[in-house]
């Protein structure tokens, strides 16, 4: 009897530039190693905002279908992969939540079927841990953390901060670029 041996092959890893390519050329590989190297953080963002697993899972997909269908748009000039794709996640995980589909499903909820939601904790640990994002974030001043958080893991507009929190508008505005800034100089 014939054994069949299973070659595993060391992880490989491409830069951002290469993948780039490789994407405007509708190389599947290059979905394949996008999605096996960003799925995880991005799921992590959409699940704070969403907070459900299944639909979590559901724009996953949809954010890669479009990334796939329209990498054109993607601007290298204005920003890395990883902060597009960020961007991409966080705006459509608000529309979701926001969709009449899911603001009717809301409304028809009973508060035990919220029971099995993903613990928070397990959710955080997932979207930061393994691309070191804590880190970084707990190197900003509490105030301008508090916005980051609320913006990009919440899925708060800088007005419903304003609203929900009592700080003036243009305070916000202003933790907002302060802590970008700051972040950046920090990745950088």
């Amino acid at each position: 009897m014939e054994k069949h041996q299973k070659i595993i092959s060391p992880k490989i890893k491409i830069s951002e530039e290469v993948l780039i390519q490789e994407l405007l050329a509708k190389k599947p590989s290059a979905l394949e190693y996008l999605y096996d190297n960003y799925s995880a953080a991005l799921f992590g963002v959409i699940i704070r905002i969403v907070k459900s697993e299944e639909v979590a899972q559901e724009v996953l997909h949809d954010i890669f279908m479009k990334v796939w269908n329209n990498f054109s748009a993607y601007d290298a000039g204005k920003g890395r992969l990883y902060t597009w794709l960020v961007n991409i996640s966080r705006n459509a995980s608000i529309d979701k939540i926001r969709s009449k589909e899911i603001k009717k499903t809301l409304k028809t909820d009973l508060v035990s079927d919220n029971v099995h939601t993903i613990d928070y904790a397990n959710s955080h640990t997932l979207s930061t841990d393994g691309i070191g994002l804590e880190k970084v974030l707990d190197q900003l001043p509490e105030e301008l953390r508090f916005v980051i958080d609320q913006m990009y893991f919440k899925g708060y507009t800088q007005t419903e901060i304003a609203e929900e929190f009592n700080i003036p508008l243009g305070t916000v505005k202003t933790r907002t670029r302060t802590a970008m800034r700051e972040l950046r100089a920090l990745l950088l």
